[in-house]
């Protein structure tokens, strides 16, 4: 299987989970005009998964290091296989919380508030789970992160006062959405043995097998989280799983690439986290709260009609997410 055997590449890995993990949700954008959040997240769970079965089979099954994806997964301990499992479940919770955050309040607010929130818990989590980077610089950064998140949240309140609209609903599922983000990965990092991917201890799992497991938890679940939602929504009248079938390849296809491009973010981070450690390696993936935003800004036009004022928040907060995020960085290569 392919592994990362280099800082740098696993921090490489890492800016492309930025990437990823921060611009999936303008699929959703995109196939929103048309389509409720509800179906949309369902092509989006089938596109995790069937980049998890892909990854699987292609870079988790060849070379000469390591063991292959199907004979990995035959001798799991079922104690791991539940960990994974869980941490799929845990993980599509916060992600339908946050959808539906994404869908009332918008890119440039769900994004900072929950996974701004995420990022500060996850890292605290992940680095009791396993020690790994200097703490004071890494928990320097995590200081500047919160400072962004609450330079957003003020601007975002100043645009709904301007614009005299009420926006607790989407901010309240934001929060609730990070909470429930910050333990998901845990699970997925117990059930790997993070210092030898080339050789895991047995009945541990290499991060192919875990992001496959992951994500059948996630499918799973989804027939329990996301058809209560249909049937009792956040906002607007229930939907029916005829109403899904009834939507366009194309629409469909949408929601698909949108599970792709997260999917190929979360195999990117759990790769890296043999080398850089699972709390720098989800800290700099949850960075996706700074790509967010600047699609939500700059793209959708999310703070188009504030008040004179805004931008400097808005500048401020990106200075504080890039000062957050080098910290992060350089606290693996300062240990």
């Amino acid at each position: 299987m392919f592994i990362v055997d280099s800082y740098f590449t696993a921090i490489v890995f890492c800016f492309i989970t930025m990437l990823c993990w921060g611009s999936w949700a303008n699929t959703q954008k995109l196939a929103g005009k048309s389509w409720r959040f509800e179906l949309f997240y369902w092509d989006y769970v089938i596109g995790i998964v069937l980049f998890s079965i892909l990854s699987a089979l292609t870079l988790g099954s060849n070379g000469s290091e390591g063991r292959s994806f199907l004979a990995d997964l035959s001798q799991s301990d079922s104690s791991n296989i539940i960990s994974a499992l869980i941490g799929g479940i845990v993980f599509n919770a916060a992600n339908i919380l946050l959808s539906a955050a994404i869908a009332i309040a918008g890119m440039a607010v769900a994004f900072p508030v929950g996974i701004g929130l995420a990022l500060i818990l996850g890292v605290i989590v992940n680095y009791v789970g396993a020690e790994k980077g200097n703490p004071y610089v890494l928990f320097l950064g995590v200081v500047f992160v919160l400072a962004a998140i609450i330079v957003n949240a003020l601007a975002y309140k100043k645009t709904n006062q301007a614009a005299q609209k009420v926006s607790s609903k989407g901010l309240l599922l934001s929060l609730a959405a990070g909470l429930l983000m910050s333990f998901f990965y845990r699970f997925i990092a117990a059930a790997m043995d993070l210092e030898n991917f080339q050789q895991p201890a047995a009945g541990k799992m290499t991060p192919y097998t875990a992001v496959f497991v992951f994500s059948i938890g996630i499918l799973l679940s989804n027939f329990i989280f996301n058809t209560i939602l249909m049937k009792k929504p956040f906002e607007g009248t229930p939907v029916s799983y005829a109403d899904y079938f009834k939507g366009k390849l194309s629409v469909h296809m949408v929601g698909i690439l949108g599970g792709l491009i997260w999917g190929l973010g979360n195999s990117l981070n759990l790769i890296a986290a043999g080398k850089a450690g699972p709390a720098i390696s989800y800290g700099l993936g949850q960075g996706a709260t700074m790509i967010a935003a600047l699609w939500g800004v700059f793209i959708w036009k999310e703070f188009k009609n504030a008040p004179k004022g805004i931008d400097r928040l808005i500048t401020a907060m990106f200075l504080f997410f890039v000062v957050g995020l080098s910290l992060i960085i350089y606290a693996g290569t300062s240990e």
